[in-house]
């Protein structure tokens, strides 16, 4: 009740008004281009990566568009890669530390403009990927005899970038005349539009034909659907404490007397979030783990690369041990990496020693910082393993559920974990944007 009080409030204001339903537009345009086809392309070009576990997750970012083979197929994963490459480069080379940090608003939109043509470049490079996937396909297209064809290579490169590019755009636009983080939104968008297939297919695992059911017996497949959101339930509830998680140090300032005046004095703390890093490091390492089998489908089907081929594609289906292993150790060392671009001990220690403030028991400036960045990491460890645990429990499951069932084993997880830990982080994160607009408005809202 109370988040439907901050959206009425939120519609009170002219100002937040416009923004929510410009945000709900921008919506709309992606969804809409998610289902603008590709001349030439049927919606069966790419079903040869159907059952590749990681492009189904691509799909599922997308809305649908993906195994549709439509404008938006690539989705926003290239401009995600195209962030990591960048962060990774600003920490490795000087210069463009010295832009990140010491280049202030122009250096930011500097970065950004290289990260956006980096993501070009990726997108051209991915719809090079996905054409040969195509054409290596046995799908009537313009070279029906499976020999390369400029028209359809032109075609489905221009119109695969194109839609990328335009996802860029779009998310910045929601960012900057909108509610929330454009790119998450979009993601958030593209889930939100699967959930009636998947309530769908949860409902034909239990009471569909013979082939979608799960087993002969609807005891059994109602029990495992029970189980399964009961899952979905208890994966929300960890999200919401753990984004609410947070250890709070202590700061105290000194009192300084200013001619007639006394300052400072006052008891204040820094908060350490728990997950500072949000979804970000799961989306990061779904995306890196795109990448393998992209380049396994432009190698082809060859004698020479179909046992490494083979080796990918069953690696990336999910359903095995050293899949749950990679996929978290990723995810843990980019939420650390994420730690270690955006937050700064000798920033915070530096400033607190300049304004007269220190952590009580701790000498101010170094010391400070050390003491910072030691509470900062026990955190992030504690964060990145909560992370890693809900990303690869569906697929944790699955291989249990294997050893026992192989009609269980079949179950699709992917709504059960790193999806809901996006649905949720975004939601929370946009409810308290809005909220902290409310908030300046002096309006009774959600977190009160």
């Amino acid at each position: 009740m109370k988040t439907l009080e901050v959206i009425k409030n939120a519609f009170r204001v002219p100002e937040l008004r416009k923004k929510i339903l410009m945000t709900l537009l921008l919506i709309v345009i992606f969804r809409v281009g998610c289902h603008i086809a590709i001349p030439g392309l049927t919606s069966d070009a790419l079903s040869s990566l159907s059952g590749n576990g990681l492009f189904k997750f691509m799909d599922l970012l997308t809305g649908g568009a993906f195994q549709q083979v439509s404008l938006f197929s690539l989705g926003i994963s290239p401009y995600i890669n195209a962030s990591i490459i960048i962060q990774l480069l600003t920490v490795a080379i000087p210069a463009l530390e010295r832009l990140s940090k010491e280049g202030g608003e122009e250096g930011r939109k500097k970065i950004n403009q290289i990260t956006r043509y980096v993501a070009v470049g990726l997108a051209l490079f991915q719809s090079i990927m996905l054409y040969f996937n195509i054409q290596d396909s046995t799908i009537n297209l313009f070279a029906p005899s499976g020999k390369f064809d400029l028209n359809t290579f032109l075609i489905v490169v221009i119109a695969f970038s194109a839609g990328t590019t335009f996802l860029m755009w779009l998310g910045e636009k929601i960012t900057e005349v909108g509610i929330g983080n454009g790119i998450s939104m979009l993601i958030f968008a593209g889930i939100v539009a699967n959930i009636p297939s998947v309530t769908m297919k949860l409902w034909n695992y239990m009471f569909g034909t013979a082939d979608q059911r799960l087993s002969k017996s609807t005891v059994l497949n109602i029990s495992v659907v029970v189980v399964l959101l009961l899952i979905f339930l208890a994966v929300i509830v960890a999200v919401v404490w753990m984004e609410g998680g947070e250890r709070r140090i202590p700061v105290q300032y000194a009192k300084r007397v200013v001619g007639r005046k006394i300052y400072g004095g006052q008891n204040t703390h820094i908060p350490l979030k728990v997950n500072s890093s949000g979804v970000l490091p799961i989306i990061f390492a779904m995306s890196m783990l795109q990448f393998p089998p992209t380049i396994v489908a432009f190698m082809g089907k060859s004698t020479a690369t179909k046992g490494f081929a083979g080796l990918i594609n069953n690696f990336s289906k999910g359903n095995s041990w050293w899949y749950v292993l990679v996929y978290a150790l990723l995810i843990v060392a980019f939420t650390f990496f994420y730690n270690i671009v955006y937050f700064d001990p000798n920033d915070i220690a530096n400033n607190l020693k300049k304004n007269g403030g220190f952590v009580p028991g701790i000498r101010p400036g170094q010391p400070t910082a050390d003491f910072i960045k030691k509470s900062s990491h026990k955190l992030t460890w504690f964060g990145a393993i909560f992370l890693a645990v809900l990303a690869v429990l569906p697929s944790i499951v699955q291989i249990i559920s294997g050893y026992f069932s192989k009609d269980i084993a079949k179950v699709e997880l992917w709504f059960g974990g790193t999806t809901v830990l996006i649905l949720v982080g975004v939601a929370l994160e946009t409810v308290k944007q809005l909220e902290a607009q409310l908030l300046m408005r002096n309006y009774k809202g959600f977190l009160d």
